[in-house]
């Protein structure tokens, strides 16, 4: 599976998302997109973004999307590392276009 990984997502989670191949909005040079130009762009090359952006959801209208939306609660890393479980169980039973709001 092909993730993207917004600005605010820690960098050191792609170490515990196994065989996934994983890419970082800045390595892309899309750092600089709005939130619909990037989710338009991820759409072309990914199959998943994982985002702690919250508001994605209510700035965007994720209807008839084909990319898979994970949302972080928040970036802190301490926090992220001991969910990567859990993330990495969203990540591999996502389905295109869903979106899914962890929570922990």
């Amino acid at each position: 599976m092909r993730i993207l990984f917004d600005q605010g997502t820690p960098r050191a989670l792609r170490r515990y998302l196994g065989p996934h191949e994983i890419k970082t909005a800045v390595q892309m040079e899309w750092s600089e997109l709005d939130n619909g130009d990037l989710l338009q762009a991820a759409e072309t090359a990914f199959d998943v973004l994982i985002t702690t952006d919250k508001n994605i959801r209510y700035q965007q209208n994720l209807l008839g999307r084909r990319l898979a939306i994970v949302v972080l609660p928040q970036p802190t890393w301490h926090v992220v590392r001991i969910h990567a479980d859990n993330i990495l169980q969203a990540v591999n039973s996502i389905k295109p276009g869903e979106y899914l709001e962890l929570r922990w």
